[in-house]
């Protein structure tokens, strides 16, 4: 059976179907209503109803067969006709395709053979576009490449020659500065040895001059047969007191630092004066001997309260000293806040402070400093020291502006030698770049030395029409 046929018959069918169950739901509708009319009516036309149901339902039975009998046989009409069509049709579709193949098969030949000619002209065609691109571009690379090589080539050549200049220049420049700094360097070096020199000879001088006059005093105490007999006046003992005082000092420190019988401003005269450096300033020394009155208080047959009384005595006599010193020898704006009271016997200076500790108390308050022949020295030796650390420090204030100066030319130096590193900096990247345009150029050689010409566009020919 066609399937043509079969779909028309499947289309057909439902809509048959459809309308035989209208109509009998339509008289199936007009039997129940005829019913329920026949409840109305009278019973005489009962009978009459009834008997035209029957007869209805009976021609309507009668239609349905006939209507079924007639669609079956146009069915079967439809799909024998149906069917034969289909069997025409297909002998029809396998004669074309033989027809098809047959004329493809021709077909493909042909284009086989044009395909042929077709790709040995493109690779003839390629193959001489390739060969005039080749010429075509390696004249215009060396060309090109003997100019840049001509321009690199003089580049380089200048810079090379400015840079050996201003290298040359610089280096010139910087011996130069090198060699001025270093001979001025060296020529305060010198200066500041011979001066440190000078300095530690005139030193070694003091001590060897101080080293004999304790020969001297040494030879002077083995000498005296009793200081008794030689101290008994009270000028001697002030002599002795000043000549000693005056010898320690000498001895101790430079000439400059000191003046002997100083005559203040309020017309007193000092034994001694110590000229220091600010903020001490001029020191008075003033040698005092209190020898009566400890004389007796050792003496033998003294009793108890002469001893005391001597003692006393002893005491007054110091603060007197004392008195007298811090009044005449301490002035403001013209001496130090203090002064120093020289005791030239080493047992008096023990006898105060080992048993007269008040006595010190009251000199300390009134700014004097009981001193005696060994703590003197000990005291000049201080001065000595803070007067070397002056000149010491005043040579540093030298060496310091010497190296101040140097600092500014060094700094000027660095300056320079900055300017020079950016110069030579600036020369590397340049040198850098040309390198990179080197090297760039060199690969475009090689490529071209390689025929690496795969990138460049190419010209296919014209397909033959056909």
């Amino acid at each position: 059976m066609n399937p043509d046929a079969s779909s028309v018959v499947s289309a057909f069918l439902p809509w048959l179907v459809a309308a035989l169950v209208l109509v009998f739901a339509a008289l199936v509708w007009l039997v129940l209503h005829m019913g329920r009319l026949g409840q109305r009516v009278d019973s005489r036309f009962a009978e009459q109803h009834l008997q035209f149901v029957r007869e209805l339902q009976a021609s309507s039975t009668a239609g349905s067969d006939r209507v079924i009998d007639l669609v079956a046989g146009e069915v079967d009409n439809l799909r024998d006709r149906l069917d034969a069509e289909q069997a025409a049709s297909r002998h029809a579709l396998q004669q074309l395709h033989l027809a098809l193949l047959g004329q493809l098969g021709s077909q493909k030949e042909e284009m086989t053979l044009r395909l042929a000619d077709l790709a040995n002209a493109f690779a003839a065609g390629q193959e001489k576009l390739r060969t005039e691109m080749l010429a075509e571009t390696l004249k215009t690379l060396s060309e090109h490449a003997r100019a840049d090589r001509e321009l690199l080539q003089s580049g380089l050549k200048n810079a090379s020659e400015q840079l050996g200049s201003s290298i040359e220049a610089m280096n010139r420049t910087v011996g130069e500065r090198l060699e001025a700094i270093t001979g001025h360097v060296n020529l305060r070096l010198d200066e500041g040895f011979r001066k440190t020199n000078e300095t530690f000879t005139s030193v070694m001088a003091r001590l060897a001059t101080i080293d004999e006059a304790q020969k001297k005093i040494g030879d002077l105490t083995t000498n005296v047969v009793s200081l008794q007999e030689l101290l008994g006046d009270k000028r001697a003992r002030g002599a002795f007191g000043e000549v000693q005082l005056e010898a320690l000092v000498r001895n101790a420190l430079p000439p400059e630092s000191f003046d002997f019988q100083f005559t203040l401003p309020n017309g007193t005269r000092a034994d001694c004066v110590l000229r220091l450096p600010e903020p001490t300033g001029m020191v008075v020394v003033d040698s005092k001997f209190p020898l009566e009155n400890y004389h007796r208080m050792f003496e033998g047959e003294v009793g108890d309260l002469e001893r005391r009384a001597a003692q006393t005595a002893f005491r007054n006599d110091v603060k007197r000293h004392v008195d007298a010193i811090a009044g005449k020898y301490i002035q403001p704006d013209v001496t130090s806040d203090g002064a120093v009271m020289f005791v030239p016997a080493e047992a008096v200076f023990a006898e105060i402070h080992a048993y007269h500790a008040e006595v010190v108390a009251y000199a300390m308050t009134r700014r004097v400093w009981i001193v005696s022949p060994t703590t003197l020295m000990a005291v000049l030796n201080t001065a000595r020291a803070v007067l070397k650390d002056v000149e010491t420090r005043k040579q540093i204030h030298v060496i310091k502006d010497a190296l101040g100066k140097l600092a500014k030319d060094f700094s000027r130096f660095d300056e320079r030698m900055q300017k020079l590193a950016t110069h030579i900096r600036q020369a590397g990247e340049d040198v850098a770049e040309v390198q990179t345009s080197s090297r760039k150029i060199t690969a475009h050689f090689q490529r071209i030395e390689a025929a690496q010409l795969d990138d460049l566009p190419v010209a296919l020919p014209e397909a033959p029409a056909g």
